[in-house]
């Protein structure tokens, strides 16, 4: 459920893809972002060391003016009684030809080498503005799956956390600014009216309120409420300064006579709520089934009824008695019915989640998906993840959980992918998507020449505090990350026909990190293993 094909993009910035979560989307990765607290926890002591050489130098130089300044109050009192003294007259040329100089020196020296050099250094692997503007819209997709308000997001308001992470008013008003110049106003609008809310209790903040009222108005402008637009507009007017107003408000209640006599409507006057989520509709985008699949990533929407939980059980499975399960057989759970989904537990031990995490992290790239037009890799902004791919040869634990794969499953993993390891931070998600090659795209996998994608066996290698689920839009389920578990399901009917209900995504992350690992177990090889059916659905 992670790539479409056994390939990664290298278009990221090399060792400093991190965080970035943008509709442009850089790459999420928790460790690269440990790295860089651990970074700035290098430059803060840095800048500590800068600022006692700094303190140091300043006292040296007080010193000597100290000094300098007794001495020339008892030489300019009397000057020739005081040059008549042969050593008066030494030391003043010493001085003026050497301790002057050396006095200059110690001006000129620049304490903050160091400090710049070090800076210097680990600049390359600092976030920039592209990975900012990741980092906000990452927030906003959060807020609108989880239906989180910017007033949760400022206070560090999470479900299930208390955190002291808080946003200011120039934090937010930032965040409205990257969905504005984005031409996102439904986020504008929730940001700025909460930079706004917060200016007005009484927090400090360099942005003016003026500021956040023009562009607050013209957001409001362009979801379509003039009238709020306009009374907004009049209050930024009481700053003599802010001369734009002026020429917006003639503008707006030009606009608002015109649509009130075409539409010959009385002025309606503006709410006197404050704007906030769900005052404005939220615009459509590109994914159809987009309210039924957020709805299931915060538990909302789930079609298990009583009636089919009672066709669920639990057994032990021995993999059609594999010799390595028949004395250890594992623990299968059924998570669906139709289309059968099974969890399985104790599949990963401590052990071998953190190994296979060693070996994945230095080779993580942004995933990549496959342009259904052109055929050609590349990033998009509904997957955002960083992957890496492992085969059996880098280390005996891969070859063990692929042999485990084929025992459980029945399934030779001869003609399956490579073992691809996923990382998703905040905000990482996978949106509603196919695993398996849909008959508008027969080519996606015919350099692999092992046949379409049979079945998904995806590991969990993490809990996740809050998000994250897996989730199947088209028949109301989702199936929350368990660390140790996987879970397995079948992509094609035996009749090699592709089963569209398994479309299926990865919820976004909201607290957390969460570490997954998959293997795509194609059609050739299984011939015996699973025979066709007698329809094409069965």
């Amino acid at each position: 459920m992670i790539d479409n094909v056994l390939s990664v993009d290298h278009n990221c910035k090399k060792n400093k893809v991190y965080f970035g979560v943008t509709i442009l989307d850089v790459c999420v990765f928790t460790g690269q972002m440990t790295d860089l607290l651990y970074t700035e926890k290098e430059l803060v002591q840095s800048l500590r060391d800068y600022i006692k050489a700094e303190e140091s130098k300043l006292a040296a130089v007080k010193s000597w003016a100290n000094k300098l300044d007794a001495l020339t109050r008892v030489s300019t009192s009397d000057p020739e009684g005081y040059l008549a003294h042969p050593v008066n007259a030494y030391k003043l040329m010493k001085r003026l030809n050497t301790e002057w100089s050396e006095l200059e020196s110690l001006v000129l020296q620049n304490p903050s080498d160091g400090f710049i050099s070090n800076m210097s250094v680990h600049r390359q692997y600092f976030p920039d503005e592209e990975d900012q503007t990741g980092a906000a819209k990452a927030l906003m997709r959060l807020q609108d799956t989880y239906h989180l308000d910017s007033e949760a997001f400022s206070k560090g308001m999470l479900p299930g956390v208390h955190s002291n992470a808080v946003l200011t008013v120039d934090d937010c008003f930032d965040m409205g600014k990257t969905a504005y110049n984005d031409a996102d106003y439904y986020h504008a609008v929730l940001w700025f009216q909460q930079a706004l809310k917060q200016l007005d209790d009484g927090e400090e903040a360099a942005v003016s309120k003026a500021d956040i009222l023009d562009y607050l108005s013209y957001s409001v402008y362009q979801m379509g409420d003039l009238p709020r637009a306009i009374e907004l507009t009049l209050s930024a007017l009481t700053d003599p300064n802010h001369q734009r107003a002026g020429g917006n408000l003639r503008y707006f209640e030009q606009l608002l006579m015109k649509q009130l006599k075409e539409s010959n409507q009385d002025y309606q006057p503006p709410s006197e709520e404050p704007i906030q989520l769900g005052t404005y509709t939220r615009p459509k985008d590109h994914l159809p089934e987009r309210e039924t699949y957020e709805a299931l990533c915060r538990g909302e929407g789930l079609q298990l009824t009583e009636a089919r939980r009672s066709r669920l059980f639990c057994r032990y499975h021995d993999g059609k008695r594999s010799p390595r399960l028949l004395l250890k057989p594992i623990k299968e759970e059924d998570e669906w019915d139709s289309p059968h989904i099974v969890r399985y537990l104790n599949i990963l031990s401590d052990q071998e989640i953190e190994k296979i995490k060693e070996l994945a992290k230095p080779r993580l790239a942004r995933a990549t998906v496959r342009d259904p037009k052109t055929g050609v890799l590349t990033t998009a902004p509904y997957r955002v993840s960083k992957s890496a791919w492992l085969e059996g040869e880098d280390d005996p634990v891969i070859d063990r959980v692929n042999q485990r794969i084929q025992d459980i499953t029945g399934l030779t993993v001869e003609t399956a992918e490579l073992l691809q390891v996923a990382n998703y931070g905040v905000g990482g998600q996978y949106e509603p998507h196919f695993d398996f090659s849909r008959k508008d795209e027969p080519d996606a996998f015919k350099r692999l020449g092992t046949g379409n994608r049979m079945a998904t066996f995806l590991n969990y290698m993490s809990d996740v505090e809050a998000g994250g689920a897996t989730v199947f839009p088209d028949f109301g389920a989702s199936i929350w990350p368990r660390k140790g578990t996987a879970v397995f399901w079948y992509n094609l009917f035996r009749s090699g026909e592709g089963d569209y209900r398994t479309r299926h995504a990865a919820c976004p992350v909201l607290v957390g990190s969460k570490w997954v690992s998959n293997k795509w177990i194609h059609e050739r090889g299984q011939e015996f293993r699973r025979p066709c059916g007698l329809t094409e659905v069965d």
